[in-house]
């Protein structure tokens, strides 16, 4: 457990030398660029609806962000699409716009952190809860359609961004300190 902590950057792996070879300093690395890394991917990537709309074979190259709109009605009438898929597809496409919004708020929440000198073991848990909630958000997103249950969507939207949050006040914190 001790080892998953320290690749997190949530303990440290070990100590260095400083410098003045007096003293021995514990360094823990910020992984906030990495995370940074990962959620654009997540956002712009992976979430993108073009994948599954290849998948479906119902994607046109010429207006992709309109293929939902006119095709889709036509995909399910000619029996390509179910309409669960159908909507699945525009749940994805929703799933992705707000990914896309939303990381403009962790990258101004990592970059503030960091450049205020907050703990790095706080800039890695708050990335690390951060990307957790938003996977989760994904999923939740592509896969639930019940009423009810589509509500731990939501719980996952305000876990993410509450990291973002902690990391700003942290931020206000250091700079009137």
């Amino acid at each position: 457990m001790s080892k998953l902590l320290s690749i997190l950057g949530l303990r440290a792996a070990g100590s260095f030398q400083s410098l003045d070879l007096t003293t021995t300093t514990t360094m823990i690395p910020n992984y906030g660029p990495a995370y940074l890394m990962f959620n654009f991917i997540f956002a712009y990537g992976i979430l993108s609806s073009r994948t599954l709309k290849r998948y479906y074979k119902i994607d046109h190259n010429v207006s992709p962000r309109e293929d939902l709109t006119k095709y889709g009605e036509a995909a399910v009438r000619d029996g390509k699409l179910t309409r669960r898929q159908l909507e699945m597809l525009k749940r994805n496409e929703a799933a992705h716009a707000n990914a896309v919004e939303n990381y403009t708020f962790l990258v101004a929440a990592i970059v503030l952190a960091t450049g205020t000198g907050v703990d790095h073991v706080l800039i890695n848990l708050m990335s690390l809860v951060y990307t957790l909630a938003r996977v989760a958000y994904g999923i939740f997103y592509l896969l639930i359609d019940d009423p009810v249950w589509s509500h731990l969507r939501g719980i996952s939207w305000w876990v993410g961004n509450m990291t973002c949050f902690s990391l700003l006040y942290r931020s206000l914190v250091a700079l009137n300190s």
